[in-house]
């Protein structure tokens, strides 16, 4: 693969590319840990439509020369109160409250960031993730991951992310993590 570019889009401009949303997808979510099997990116297709409806937001692009999609990243501002679907309960309840609102409603929340296997470890990740997260209001922009993804915190970690949560026993749950410009990251007890 030679050139690539990352460019800001619409919902509607990247579910213009759902063949390459769902491959791309696939890719970056089959292997360990997330091991996802192909219907996942059903599902995400599925809710696209409906994610690119939330206030504030973003996705970005990765398109080879040929014009293929080989990365995206979504992005949408937290809404108050904090979500209670999918991993968000695991997320306020190792917050807290206060913290929970203060730091992350609001916020840019970063959904996610899938780069195909034939461009990984070309910087296209780090762009894709700077290009949904550039204009988070107050810099205050945040993700979660999961922390049986070593690999995962630590390309974010490199990107100057702060994780923001202790892992569960055992090692186990999500990780919230603070992006670089979040107020909040010197609030963020240590050591983790």
């Amino acid at each position: 693969m030679s050139a690539t570019a990352v460019r800001r889009l619409s919902g509607s401009g990247l579910l213009a590319h759902e063949g390459d949303v769902r491959r791309v997808y696939r890719e970056a979510f089959a292997e360990p840990p997330w091991s996802e099997d192909a219907s996942v990116a059903d599902r995400f297709l599925d809710r696209l439509a409906g994610d690119a409806a939330r206030p504030g937001f973003t996705a970005a692009g990765a398109f080879a020369d040929g014009g293929a999609l080989v990365g995206l990243a979504t992005a949408w501002t937290t809404p108050t109160p904090f979500p209670s679907g999918r991993c968000y309960p695991q997320a306020a309840a190792a917050l807290g409250a206060e913290r929970t609102t203060g730091w992350l409603c609001g916020g840019r929340e970063v959904d996610e960031l899938a780069v195909a296997a034939s461009a990984r470890g070309r910087g296209m990740g780090a762009a894709l993730l700077d290009a949904v997260t550039a204009e988070a209001p107050g810099g205050r922009c945040w993700l979660l991951t999961s922390v049986r993804a070593p690999a995962t915190i630590a390309f974010y970690r490199r990107r100057g992310w702060t994780q923001a949560t202790h892992p569960a026993p055992g090692g186990s749950g999500i990780a919230v993590f603070l992006g670089p410009g979040h107020p909040a990251r010197a609030d963020v007890p240590h050591p983790l």
